[in-house]
């Protein structure tokens, strides 16, 4: 009932401009992403399937069906490595609000207000399904498009008109359809893979939903349903304090630099030292680096050949920073 019945009036102004913060920030990252050959794939892929459509491959020429054209944006975007994160847990929700809200809003000629309402909205049920599965979903080996689903069925549905009924099974439809391995997602290109099928999957729920599809509307708190599946903690406060805050506001967070988010302080911290000392990489023996996260990361400290090992690369970013004394795109 709330993210179908909200009014769009009632959402603050900062909920708003936040979302118009992701979507840039969705654009931006997409615009580096297309040209990746993980992203020119499926898009080849998608326009041999069906090579016409009602919403816009972003920086390329072409159209495709709603759902299709989302899923061929958000992978461009999440190839990237420069989309916004959630600051909880680094799922890409922002990625899957955006590229699934343009495209039905191209599709059904929604206002920009309507669309960046969905987002926030569909943001808000996202963040708070990861919020609940954070860090069981990775302790169990899923990656977060297994929530940022949730973000592109809401998105959809809200811009849809869905009332409250149709919401709910587009919710339940969203996570029977989910999925994701983290282990798959950290070493390869399936990150976006996952990333493309999160917003596909999301408008096909909310599509379904609308027809008159119905799923089974506990799969969420039912024994043996999503968070008993995908390891959910403090189940019973993810729709506590609904409207008292939005998560688009509290937890978004736009990348400065490229790659993992939680390498980002790390970096400046490298380099400001680097800067503060006046090191020259000869004298750098060793970085010593402290952190909560430190056994997880270990385990990727391999020497990177690509964008995802670099992406991921703790020991790339404090090298990089230290001897460029800066961490850009162009790493």
């Amino acid at each position: 009932t709330f993210v179908a019945q909200f009014p769009t009036s009632d959402l603050p102004a900062l909920a708003l401009e936040r979302a118009k913060m992701s979507l840039a920030s969705t654009f931006s990252s997409a615009a580096m992403g297309v040209s990746i050959e993980s992203a020119r794939i499926i898009r080849e892929i998608e326009r041999s399937l069906v090579p016409h459509g009602t919403s816009s491959l972003w920086f390329e020429a072409g159209r495709l069906p709603v759902d299709r054209a989302a899923r061929v944006n958000a992978l461009a975007s999440d190839a990237a490595a420069s989309d916004d994160s959630d600051l909880r847990s680094i799922a890409h929700i922002g990625t899957i609000v955006s590229t699934t809200g343009v495209a039905m809003a191209e599709q059904l000629g929604s206002t920009g207000r309507d669309l960046l309402a969905a987002m926030v909205l569909g943001y808000e049920v996202a963040g708070r399904v990861d919020e609940a599965l954070t860090p069981g979903r990775m302790q169990r080996g899923f990656h977060g498009s297994v929530s940022t689903i949730f973000g592109g069925a809401v998105t959809t549905g809200r811009l849809l008109g869905l009332d409250a009924a149709r919401m709910a099974q587009a919710i339940a439809i969203a996570a029977t359809s989910t999925g994701g391995m983290a282990i798959a997602a950290d070493t390869s290109c399936a990150r976006e893979y996952h990333a493309g099928l999160a917003a596909q999957l999301g408008i096909q729920a909310a599509l379904s939903a609308q027809a008159g599809f119905e799923a089974e509307l506990t799969v969420l708190e039912a024994p043996r349903g999503f968070f008993d599946a995908f390891n959910g903690q403090a189940v019973s406060e993810v729709a506590q304090g609904l409207g008292e805050n939005w998560d688009i506001v509290t937890d978004m967070a736009v990348k400065l630099i490229p790659g993992a988010h939680p390498f980002h302080a790390i970096a400046e911290a490298a380099w400001m030292a680097a800067i503060e000392h006046d090191l020259v990489p000869e004298q750098i023996r060793r970085a010593v680096i402290s952190a909560p996260q430190l056994k997880v990361w270990a385990q990727q400290a391999v020497q990177p050949h690509d964008l995802i090992g670099a992406a991921h690369s703790v020991p790339y970013f404090v090298a990089s920073a230290l001897v460029d004394r800066r961490f850009g795109w162009d790493h």
